[in-house]
């Protein structure tokens, strides 16, 4: 393995917000133009952005910035994808639960894409769309859900609102925050619960009497 050598020269009007993108960074994944725009001008910058590249690559980890959605994202260093300990490093297990509603929303938000500033939905909306989906989430685990989304920057909401008119912003973010064998699972399962449903719309009930042949002649008296 070869030596690890970093160099960089931030300057000083620059250190403290170079320090809080790496922080940002390392405590919710992504960082947002829409939501955070002075630390995602400064990632976004080319010389800025290698710098952060160059400083992250030391723990394993790379800045990804989609100038399309507005999204700076840390992902693991490509030099690092095989090394055990750091591949996993920033994935987050979802439970079952929660991946559902990470589907859910992300369909959410790509129907109101363009409708509107900004992309929302009520929390009432959004339970009424994962209960069509044949979830059936429970209060408690929702909210967990809710937290986990808003810590990793994937929604936002006012914490001091509740009940079914508190809004929930969907953030862009939404479609990186996939891992990619959990999904195909979940994936799989709404497939078979798709198939299941298909076969028992076809199943019909038979009447017991169309079993009985009916190529017969009365019997002449």
């Amino acid at each position: 393995m070869s030596d690890i050598h970093l160099q960089l020269a931030i300057k000083e009007e620059s250190g403290h917000i170079f320090k809080r993108s790496i922080r940002k960074l390392l405590e919710s994944t992504f960082i947002l133009r829409d939501r955070d725009e002075k630390l995602y001008a400064f990632l976004s910058r080319e010389s800025n952005r290698q710098d952060v590249s160059e400083y992250l690559r030391m723990i394993g980890f790379d800045l990804l910035v989609d100038d399309k959605t507005g999204v700076c994202m840390l992902v693991a260093s490509e030099e690092d994808e095989e090394t055990v300990g750091l591949k996993r490093a920033n994935v987050v297990t979802f439970t079952t639960l929660q991946y559902h509603l990470l589907l859910v929303l992300w369909k959410i938000y790509l129907e109101n894409v363009g409708y509107s500033e900004g992309n929302f939905v009520t929390k009432g909306d959004l339970i009424d769309k994962i209960k069509s989906f044949g979830v059936m989430p429970v209060r408690t685990e929702l909210n967990t859900a809710f937290r986990l989304f808003k810590k990793y920057s994937l929604i936002n909401y006012a914490e001091d609102e509740d009940g079914e008119d508190m809004k929930i912003e969907l953030y862009p973010s939404l479609q990186f925050g996939w891992d990619i064998p959990q999904f195909q699972t979940v994936a799989r399962e709404y497939l078979k619960e798709e198939e299941k449903e298909e076969s028992e719309e076809e199943t019909v009930e038979k009447d017991p009497m169309e079993e009985m042949p009916v190529d017969f002649e009365e019997e002449e008296v």
